[in-house]
């Protein structure tokens, strides 16, 4: 099957020219979450700092505070009994130095003694509850203090055995060693808070600073990314600026050799584009120069013809050398206009009727297949495209012979045009022959490159009749395309609405 290549037009693609944003946004996808992992990093470590100081800080504090209320506990356990007391055991309550909210009991014989109970506000006796009694009574007796809940609220124990066979009971309140932690707790979240702000907008700064090379690295990447560097003249003119390319640096060594990259490459490309460009004159001169012997082979052959007797043995070899020069003369004028279409000159330009063309370019392959059968799909009012007749002819007449040479008789051709939601022309050829093999359709465009074994048929093919078919589109500012399974078969070609073509 004939096929055709990507028409390699010449060009000059700039890096710089690649539209840049008005302003570097701080948002940058390519940094955005690295930026991001650093920042939560840094929260997360002043969190975890913070949390393990507040930790001992409490602790500390709570070993600090407990102490000194067992100091104060064992202090005011040493009570002396008043002068003129009876039985010669001190009311605890009545012990100097009693703070507001002391507890104070004493037990004997396993009973807590009426005098018993809350030192309060007043300096007056709070009894205490069933509740404390119980709980008072299950103290143990070994001097050590322990914490309690009562109905006064949270209390520091000791339960001590004294000299007079019984167990004197000291407690004092917890709530002001409460009130203490809880302010050291509020303090520390109230700063921990502060300091992950501050942190959070200093690590911004500090982390968008330093993460700007890596954003003119990936910009400059990202550009290069998007350019056409398959084919044609591509110079890449613009690099990483030399404050991100300094091999000192971590960030400015990655800058630096991708620099050195750049301009690999574009010795490359430059070398390539000399090298495809040395072919392609190489190829127009071949064949312009080839145009006057063929031309003159085929004058000879003919005079030959007219002149001379030759017998049926010469006939048929004469006839052999006029097809092949005639068919010499069809690649030759082929590899000629795609060396036109290389140079990217501009062509001529009118308004084209393309429904008139269809028609007869299909008429003519009617004539020249009449063993397939050809159909129309037109619409009842004329489409006008901007082109050169003569190259949208021979578009159609590629299209056509390629559905005629590869698919078997009985094939049913279609063609059809129509105008799509956005204005412009498509033109269709579809056939409903064995279809073009999947792995062959991705090169199916390239020169030179067939697959006659995909599809029937006998006749040779240069293999640039599609090439062709796409340069010319492209040189119009359309687009064609290839759809292909077993049993239908479509190239579609796409014109710009006539006004808006490329001239």
């Amino acid at each position: 099957m004939s096929s055709s290549p990507q028409t390699s037009r010449r060009k000059r693609v700039s890096l710089s020219g690649v539209p840049r944003p008005a302003g570097r946004s701080w948002f940058n996808p390519s940094t955005w979450h690295l930026r991001t992992r650093l920042i939560l990093l840094s929260m997360v470590l002043l969190v975890a700092i913070s949390s393990a100081i507040g930790v001992a800080s409490y602790a500390s504090m709570d070993v600090v505070l407990t102490n000194q209320l067992d100091a104060q506990l064992k202090l005011a356990s040493r009570g002396r009994p008043p002068e003129g007391n009876p039985s010669g055991r001190p009311d605890p309550l009545d012990a100097r130095g009693q703070s507001v909210g002391t507890l104070n009991a004493r037990v004997v014989n396993g009973q807590i003694s009426r005098e018993a109970g809350f030192l309060s506000s007043d300096f007056t006796r709070t009894s205490l509850t069933s509740s404390d009694v119980a709980t008072l009574q299950a103290l143990p007796h070994d001097g050590l203090p322990v914490d309690r809940g009562l109905s006064n609220g949270d209390y520091r124990v000791l339960a001590t055995q004294t000299a007079y066979g019984d167990v004197l009971i000291t407690g004092l309140p917890l709530s002001m060693k409460q009130s203490t932690e809880a302010s050291l707790v509020l303090t520390m979240v109230l700063v921990s808070l502060g300091g992950l702000v501050l942190i959070g907008l200093a690590g911004t700064a500090l982390i968008r600073r330093t993460m700007r090379p890596l954003e003119q690295l990936s910009d400059v990447a990202t550009k290069v990314s998007k350019l056409p560097l398959d084919a044609g003249e591509v110079a890449l003119a613009v690099r990483v600026p030399p404050s991100a390319a300094h091999p000192t640096t971590e960030v400015g060594s990655v800058g630096h050799a991708l620099n050195l990259m750049l301009e690999n490459v574009s010795s490359a490309l430059e070398a390539r584009q000399r090298s495809e460009m040395k072919v392609r004159q190489f190829v127009a001169d071949a064949s312009h120069e080839l145009r006057t012997p063929l031309t003159a082979i085929r004058g000879y052959t003919e005079l030959m013809r007219m002149t001379e007797t030759l017998t049926e043995d010469g006939q048929k070899s004469l006839g052999r050398v006029q097809s092949q020069s005639e068919r010499m003369t069809a690649l030759v004028e082929d590899l000629l206009l795609l060396a036109r279409l290389d140079e990217g000159k501009a062509t001529e330009t009118t308004d084209v009727d393309l429904t008139q063309l269809v028609v007869e370019t299909v008429s003519d392959e009617k004539v020249m297949a009449p063993d397939h059968t050809w159909q129309l799909q037109l619409l009842d009012e004329p489409l006008t495209v901007r082109g050169d007749t003569t190259q949208l002819h021979q578009v159609l007449a590629n299209l056509l012979s390629n559905a005629r040479k590869h698919t078997p008789p009985g094939t049913t051709v279609t063609t059809g045009v129509m105008r799509s939601a956005d204005g412009s022309v498509v033109v269709t050829v579809t056939d409903d022959g064995p279809g073009i093999p999947a792995e062959f359709q991705g090169s199916i465009f390239s020169r030179f490159t067939r697959a006659d074994t995909a599809r029937s048929g006998s006749e040779g093919s240069s293999g640039l009749g599609l090439s062709i078919v796409e340069s010319i589109v492209m040189a119009h500012g359309g687009t064609v395309e290839l759809v292909s399974r077993p049993g239908r078969t479509e190239f579609a070609v796409r014109f710009p609405a006539a006004g808006s073509a490329a001239s």
